[in-house]
């Protein structure tokens, strides 16, 4: 069904207008601009610097971990505590202090940065292939997208969803220019590719000022220090030591053909815990049913590295260096870039090559935060490209993808419950069965390992197909949510109805916040119950006083998905994905006699019974007048807050909260209603906590 959909004038809400004067105030705080990545089921944050220090977006100490968030369908998911680029060369004669040095090494994190004169960026853009949906709940912007996919530049020949452009200059003359491609296609939107090129410009000052000098020894080195993830510990619900917080038991493994195998990557994931009581592996949460909290792997693998400056194929044994580094070593703190003889020992990490074995296999199945020499730091993975000579003007091309895998929510949940209340035989993940409850928690855990390889499979093999992906249909540009009294309607544009395999539309449906598991509650098209082509949906199954969460894709017929033939290629959810609740909202009362309070009393015994998760302290006000001010007392008479109830409907809710966000204690309390014309009334309610 063909719709002519007229673009409404949409205002935005006063949270997100606060959040927009965030970011604009986070970012004239510090230098370094940051953009995100976030148009699938990874999403990062990347700095204008070329590289992402740590802490460097908020600069808080509580968001050590940040970034690389896997899946970020889900809250606190994010792998990431630092990364640093350094680049080194030989017999340098620095023009800024007029001396030599026999190793000059520039450095952006892992946690200093000097925007001045190190590494000083020039262009910071996002580009991408169309523009994202407007998504609105009852007449508020409602989708993450509005304060964190803010796009520079549409270029529709683009191949990707996503690309961020960035161009810094260094102070050793070498100017590095990064592409970063981000996809939404649902086989390969859980990585990133970065395309790296370091050109010897000359150019080492923000004044643009040039040296003419052949650089020599070039060594390109990335630190990553990963922590999966945030979930667990510090800064999520705490139930791991906090030291996990910052990737002190964190593994790393390599893989490279110095080890005899054919990939050139690299993964890390949470490894045992000396501080734990219990086998932590995948990090169980015992308290909240054993569900496990920290599965991912991420890592990084190389796609492709010139061999040289003249030689553009790919070098085979490139990366030349991979050692693991201690995260809070003195090297990685002090980044002084006229101090020789810290230059040389930062150079000979650089240029050490790689270790006789990898992180993990030193550490086999001992403890990584014990693991000798000890460190309350944990290890950082690098990457070491070169050493490369480059003349001016030469350059060389470096490209990656970081990615993150493991297992899905829902088997995290069926594994941790089985772990906690299972019992013997427990299936493993080849079928076979143990009577050790560790084992088949592991087992399923280290499943993971699989999953990243296959995505580090799912990089290359569109890269090298030059981003020739199969595309699903676009999602509607425009997703519409009002809240009624018996049903809330969902409309959407119908704008994917002209891609050439398009079969159908998909609602998706969550309760009580956005970030859980979704259920497909409506489809229409070929082969479904509603064969008929809509872009409406009214839902008359949700209930009074919860909160719903939405997103609507288009799919088409299968037949262009290469992964697996005749599956249809779905658009992304976190393209209409909302964060605003809707919610049923009844028409007002003619008369104020006809006032609730719902529930009378409150148990916070009974939440689940009432509200769950939506609102587990809510109390609701039902069959109100259109417009009326309600004061909440308590019984000997002290005012704790005051509700102005203006949007027209029968409902408002209270969360049992006073006027300075203090939860109120057990007890009788009094409302108070008054409309602007003077009619009145009042109930009394009772709260036992």
């Amino acid at each position: 069904m063909k719709k002519i959909y007229l673009l409404k004038t949409f205002k935005i809400s006063v949270s997100i207008a606060c959040l927009f004067c965030m970011i604009m105030l986070s970012n004239s705080a510090h230098p370094d601009e940051t953009k995100w990545l976030s148009i699938g089921s990874l999403h990062s944050w990347y700095s204008s610097a070329g590289c992402e220090r740590e802490i460097g977006r908020t600069l808080r100490e509580f968001d050590q971990q940040d970034g690389l968030r896997w899946p970020a369908q889900f809250n606190l998911q994010d792998c990431e505590v630092a990364k640093a680029l350094w680049i080194g060369t030989t017999n340098y004669t620095d023009p800024i202090v007029n001396q030599t040095y026999e190793h000059k090494v520039v450095h952006v994190g892992p946690r200093g940065l000097d925007e001045t004169s190190e590494f000083m960026p020039v262009e910071f853009k996002l580009f991408a292939k169309y523009q994202h949906p407007t998504v609105v709940v009852d007449g508020l912007l409602a989708s993450h997208t509005a304060y964190e996919d803010l796009v520079d530049e549409i270029d529709e020949t683009m191949k990707a969803d996503r690309m961020l452009y960035n161009v810094v200059n260094t102070s050793v003359g070498i100017t590095m220019t990064r592409r970063i491609y981000a996809f939404s296609q649902q086989y390969n939107d859980n990585y990133f590719i970065h395309e790296c090129t370091f050109k010897n410009t000359g150019i080492y000052d923000k004044a643009g000022n040039k040296h003419n000098k052949t650089l020599t020894g070039v060594i390109i080195f990335f630190q990553f220090r990963l922590a999966p993830c945030r979930e667990p510990g510090l800064g999520g619900l705490y139930y791991m030591p906090q030291s996990a917080s910052w990737g002190h038991n964190e593994m790393n493994h390599v893989l490279h053909p110095f080890y005899g195998d054919e990939l050139r990557c690299f993964y890390s994931w949470q490894g045992l815990h000396s501080k734990c009581t219990f086998d932590n592996i995948g990090s169980p949460y015992i308290a909240a049913g054993g569900r496990l909290g920290a599965t991912q792997f991420p890592g990084v693998t190389t796609l492709h590295a010139d061999k040289s400056a003249t030689d553009k194929s790919d070098d085979q044994q490139q990366p030349f260096s991979t050692p693991y580094l201690d995260s809070g070593a003195d090297i990685t703190r002090s980044n002084d870039q006229f101090n020789p003889a810290t230059m040389t020992k930062e150079y000979a990490v650089m240029n050490a090559g790689h270790t006789p074995l990898t992180h993990a296999q030193y550490v086999g199945s001992g403890y990584p935060d014990l693991f000798e020499p000890i460190s309350q730091s944990g290890k950082s993975q690098c990457v070491g490209y070169g050493p490369y000579d480059l003349a001016p003007g030469d350059s060389i091309r470096i490209v990656f993808a970081e990615g993150v895998s493991g297992l899905s929510r829902a088997m995290c949940e069926t594994i941790g419950t089985n772990w906690l209340t299972g019992t013997a035989p427990y299936t493993l993940p080849d079928g076979s069965t143990t009577n050790t409850v560790n084992e088949f928690k592991n087992a399923w855990v280290f499943t993971g390992i699989d999953s990243i390889l296959k995505t580090f499979g799912n990089a290359k093999a569109n890269w090298e197909s030059n981003f020739a992906i199969p595309q699903p249909p676009p999602p509607p540009n425009i997703f519409d949510v009002t809240s009624g009294g018996d049903r809330i309607l969902l409309d959407w544009a119908d704008n994917a109805e002209s891609w050439n395999t398009f079969v159908g539309y998909r609602v998706y449906r969550a309760i009580h916040k956005p970030d859980t598991t979704f259920d497909l509650i409506f489809e229409c098209g070929t082969g479904t119950d509603h064969p008929e082509i809509v872009s409406e949906f009214m839902d008359k199954t949700a209930q009074r006083g919860f909160d719903y969460y939405y997103y609507v894709t288009s799919y088409d017929d299968g037949s262009t998905n290469i992964t697996h033939p005749g599956v249809p290629l779905e658009s992304s959810l976190f393209w209409t994905r909302t964060i605003e609740p809707a919610y049923l909202r009844r028409p007002a009362a003619e008369s104020m006699s006809q006032i609730r309070v719902v529930p009378n009393p409150f148990n916070i015994r009974a939440k689940n019974l009432q509200f769950g998760d939506s609102g587990p302290d809510r109390i609701m006000f039902l069959d109100l007048p259109p417009a009326c001010t309600i004061k909440i007392y308590t019984e000997r008479g002290d005012l704790i807050n005051t509700l102005e109830h203006t949007d027209g409907s029968g409902d408002e809710a209270w969360e049992s909260v006073t006027s300075s966000r203090q939860v109120v204690v057990s007890g009788v309390y009094i409302a108070f209603f008054e409309t602007p014309d003077g009619q009145s009334a009042f109930r009394k309610f009772v709260i036992i906590r």
